[in-house]
């Protein structure tokens, strides 16, 4: 018993005394706990990230503009006033989720078709095929906002809602008698007394009630895109091609670090090579290898799965970034990391952020404002973005080279810290 307490507490000794392995165990889930709570709701404290929208305002009627109101006003959207093809470009190239369009004589029509049947107002409502979701969102939101709008402006004492009201009587008296006709005009008979008393009320005592009939109004939804039909494949190969490969930079460093244990990366120093040489053959090396899985990962989803590549020279341009990146990653890895094993655990980790932030395991615009900010500069974030521009989204050249453009800016920044920080050790 005595030797299994001796082991015992030698085990608690050296796990102790290892801190960076401590500081990483502790670490590590209290970070991805805090992301994933700050993700879906945190502690009730109302500062989750808005859902941006676009506004399109053609309809300057009373009921137009009150939805309009209504929707900027709701804490749950950030909404900006846009043109129309302004809103359609934004949407189509992947900067904008979803744009609702009030056209002229929506508020007009709405109020109308409030009680008679026919026809209902179409609202145009723009969306990325991506974000199915947040559509399903705006458009409860959209049907609260235009139902208060109408409902509003319509059981008030307004001479909008007085004029559909007289309105919709003189159609249906003009209309054949049927079983409904009876009580509905004995509704709107009512509901223009209702008026008529809140028209003649003082302004403070005036208000409207809620309520209706049916909602007055459908929508019409358009996917936009530039590239082939949205496939849900591609980004999910992208954010996985992503995450998997950068474990390949971890190797590329935890290489180094086990040659310079056995003592390999003494003798190489020795031979007539620099060690910048080494270090790019051993970049150079894990890039090549990083870009032919991710090409090997994207032949098995086009296979599989009908993933497109729209744009192969911007595809290609991508992912050497990409693999650049990766592997200049693993040389900062090695160059700051002391052993195989603690190296190891915190090149995980911060992996394990860099795939967070860059969208690879739950979509960017469901991040806090904050957060949203922050992955601009997470070379993660454009290596996704990148993949998804050349794929079903379609865009051009131009996106092309600036998402591998901000990659190989990484690239060179963690290229030129490993061998400063190789340099200073060997000095």
């Amino acid at each position: 018993m005595t030797a299994i307490i001796a082991m015992i507490r030698k085990d608690l000794i050296l796990y102790l005394n290892d801190k960076r392995a401590l500081m990483l165990n502790l670490l590590m889930p209290i970070v991805l706990a805090a992301f994933f709570g700050s993700l879906f709701g945190g502690a009730g404290s109302g500062n989750n990230s808005k859902i941006e929208i676009g506004l399109v305002q053609q309809d300057s009627s009373v009921i137009g503009r009150k939805v309009g109101d209504s929707l900027k006003a709701d804490g749950t959207l950030t909404v900006k006033e846009m043109s129309l093809q302004e809103a359609q470009d934004k949407v189509r190239s992947g900067k904008l989720m979803v744009a609702v369009v009030i056209p002229a004589g929506f508020g007009d029509a709405a109020g109308k078709s409030l009680f008679q049947p026919g026809d209902k107002p179409e609202l145009p409502v723009y969306y990325d095929p991506s974000q199915s979701t947040v559509l399903a969102m705006v458009k409860g939101l959209l049907t609260q906002h235009v139902m208060q709008g109408v409902t509003g402006e319509v059981m008030g004492g307004s001479a909008t809602g007085a004029k559909f009201t007289d309105d919709s009587l003189k159609k249906l008296e003009a209309s054949p008698a049927n079983e409904d006709k009876e009580a509905l005009v004995s509704l709107l008979g009512s509901l223009k007394k209702f008026q008529e008393r809140e028209a003649a009320k003082p302004a403070k005592e005036s208000g409207s009630s809620g309520g209706g009939l049916s909602v007055p109004f459908t929508t019409k939804d358009e996917a936009l895109s530039s590239g082939p039909k949205y496939n849900a494949y591609a980004h999910a190969f992208a954010g996985m091609g992503v995450q998997f490969i950068l474990f390949t930079g971890i190797d590329v460093g935890i290489g180094i670090l086990l040659a310079r244990r056995m003592g390999i990366w003494n003798r190489l120093l020795a031979a007539p090579i620099t060690m910048s040489q080494v270090l790019v053959s051993r970049a150079l090396s894990g890039a090549m290898i990083a870009a032919g899985l991710m090409v090997a990962i994207f032949f098995a989803a086009m296979l599989m799965f009908k993933v497109e590549v729209t744009n192969v020279v911007g595809f290609a341009l991508v992912v050497v970034a990409f693999a650049l990146m990766t592997a200049s990653f693993g040389l900062l890895i090695a160059a700051f990391g002391k052993t195989p094993e603690a190296a190891r655990g915190l090149a995980t980790f911060a992996t394990l952020i860099l795939v967070m932030l860059g969208g690879a395991w739950v979509p960017t615009f469901v991040f806090p404002a904050w957060m949203q900010q922050l992955t601009v500069v997470v070379p993660t974030r454009w290596a996704v973005d990148g993949l998804d521009a050349m794929t079903w989204r379609g865009l051009g050249m131009d996106v092309a080279l600036q998402t591998a453009g901000v990659q190989l800016a990484f690239a060179a920044v963690f290229g030129v810290l490993a061998i400063w920080r190789f340099r200073a050790q060997t000095r």
